[in-house]
C-alpha cells in the first residue's frame, strides 16, 4: 500500500469523540502536502487515537533524535527511580568541626532551595554555637571523568558539565550595574571566583557556564554553600576545600529534594535542559549498575529499558539529552517511545492542542508530541528531519492543518 494512504476506518465510537474536539477523523482526510515537506533524509509517523499507523515514511532509517531523546531518558528514570523518586544530598560534621556535603546528583540544588537548607543547618548548629571550621565538598558519588559526548566549552547553558554536586545548573547569569558586575538574579551572589570569566566575556550581561577544570563547579557549590550559611547566621572560620565523607563522621541531615522526578521532568521538557537530562540518566544507571556514576552505566539503564520494556533492540545513543549527533534512532523505535510516554502526556511543553518536544542541532529539526486534548483522543506523531534546511514544525503544522479541518 502506498504510504500517502489511508488505513482502515476507525470505529464508530472513537469517531464521535474526534467530532466532540473538532479534530477530523484520520479515514476522512488524504495527508496531501506533506509529500513536499519530507526531505530525503526525513522521516514521519502518525498514529491516531487507537495508535494504528497512519502515516509512515522512511521509518526504519537511523536519524538524529536531537532533543526529542529526552522522551526515553525520562521514561527510563520514571521505570528505574520512580515518579516520585527525589534527588538527596548528605550533610556531616567531622570531629574538627568540619561540614562536609556529598553531592548525590541533585540537577535542582538551585539558590533558594539552598537557602532553605543553610536555615536547616543553623538549626542543627546549634550545639556547636553555630559556627563551624571548614566547609567539605565530596562530589565521589559521579565519576570525576563524566563527559557527555556533543557537549562543548561554550557559555551556553546546554553545554553545562554534569557532577554529583551542582548549583544552579553549574551556570552564572550576570549584568553591570554603574560598571560593576552583579547578579542577574536576585537569589543568587556574584561570588567574586565567577568574575574572571565574566571579564573575559567582554559582554555587559549574559551567562557564564562553569566547568570541571581544576573542580570549578564543585568548589562553585561550596562557595554559595558558604554564603548562604553565613546569611543565615552561621559562623564559618575556614575554607571551602575538596574531600570524602568518612565512616567516623555524622550525618546531621538528609536533604531531600522539594522536586519530585516527575517536576524534574516536566522542567527539563519545558526548558530542555541538557543538563537535567544527563543528571536524571546518571542516576537511573547508578540505580541499576551502583555508584559511581557514569555516562556507560546510564545509557545501559537506558538501553535495558528499552529492550526489556519495549522489545526495542539495536538502540544507539550515546548520552541522555540528544545533544550528540552520535545519538541515532528510527523513526518507529521513537514512536514507540513516545505511545509509552503517553500517561505523561501533559509533562510536555503545550501549544493549544499541541503536547510536544522539539530538538535542534545544525541541520537537524526534531518533534514528537501529541494533537487532542486528552490522552485517549491524541493523536501521536514523530517527525525527523535530517535534511539540512527542512523544517519539522512546518510539517507539524500541515499535520495540524489537516488534522483540524
Amino acid at each position: 500500500m502506498n504510504i500517502f494512504q489511508r488505513i482502515n476506518l476507525h470505529l464508530l465510537g472513537t469517531l464521535l469523540c474526534l467530532a466532540l474536539v473538532g479534530i477530523r477523523p484520520a479515514q476522512t482526510f488524504e495527508f496531501k502536502g506533506l509529500r513536499n515537506l519530507v526531505g530525503p533524509g526525513d522521516a514521519v509517523v502518525v498514529s491516531g487515537p487507537d495508535n494504528r499507523i497512519l502515516f509512515s515514511h522512511n521509518t526504519d532509517a537511523l536519524l538524529i533524535p536531537a532533543s526529542t531523546l529526552k522522551v526515553l531518558t525520562a521514561l527510563t528514570a520514571f521505570h528505574t527511580l520512580g515518579e516520585g523518586y527525589r534527588f538527596q544530598t548528605e550533610f556531616y560534621m567531622d570531629s574538627a568541626s568540619n561540614l562536609k556535603i556529598k553531592g548525590y546528583g541533585d540537577p535542582l540544588l538551585i539558590s533558594e532551595v539552598i537557602a532553605d537548607i543553610a536555615a536547616l543547618l543553623y538549626d542543627l548548629l546549634k550545639a556547636n554555637g553555630h559556627s563551624l571550621s571548614n566547609i567539605i565538598v565530596d562530589p565521589s558519588y559521579f565519576d570525576r571523568a563524566v563527559v557527555i559526548p556533543g557537549v562543548t566549552d561554550t557559555a551556553e547553558p546546554y553545554d553545562s558539565p554534569n557532577g554529583a554536586l551542582c548549583v544552579n545548573f553549574n551556570t552564572v547569569n550576570f549584568k553591570t550595574i554603574n560598571r560593576k558586575y552583579t547578579s542577574a538574579e536576585s537569589q543568587t551572589p556574584l561570588l567574586p571566583m565567577t568574575l574572571g570569566h565574566i571579564k573575559k566575556t567582554g559582554l555587559p550581561q549574559g551567562r557564564i557556564t562553569l566547568s570541571h577544570q581544576k573542580d570549578e563547579i564543585v568548589f562553585y557549590a561550596g562557595r554559595l554553600f558558604k554564603y548562604f550559611l553565613e546569611q543565615a547566621g552561621v559562623k564559618v572560620t575556614g575554607k571551602v576545600l575538596l574531600g570524602n565523607v568518612k565512616s567516623a563522621d555524622r550525618r546531621i541531615l538528609l536533604f531531600h529534594s522539594p522536586f519530585s522526578l516527575k517536576q524534574g521532568v516536566e522542567k527539563m521538557m519545558t526548558y530542555s535542559n541538557n543538563f537535567m537530562a544527563n543528571q536524571i540518566l546518571l542516576e537511573a544507571g547508578i540505580s541499576q549498575a551502583g555508584p559511581p556514576g557514569t555516562l556507560q552505566k546510564g545509557v545501559a539503564a537506558a538501553k535495558k529499558y528499552a529492550k526489556n520494556e519495549l522489545s526495542m533492540d539495536g538502540l544507539q545513543i550515546t548520552e541522555g539529552s540528544g545533544i550528540s549527533r552520535k545519538n541515532r534512532i528510527t523513526a518507529k523505535n521513537l514512536h514507540k517511545i513516545l505511545l509509552k510516554f503517553k500517561p505523561h502526556f501533559r509533562l510536555l511543553r503545550q501549544d493549544e492542542e499541541d503536547f510536544y518536544k522539539t530538538g535542534t542541532l545544525k541541520n537537524i529539526s526534531t518533534r514528537v508530541g501529541f494533537i487532542g486534548q486528552d490522552e485517549t483522543i491524541s493523536y501521536a506523531y514523530v517527525i525527523l528531519c535530517n535534511t539540512p534546511g527542512k523544517s519539522a514544525t512546518l510539517i507539524k503544522n500541515r499535520l495540524k492543518d489537516l488534522l483540524s479541518r
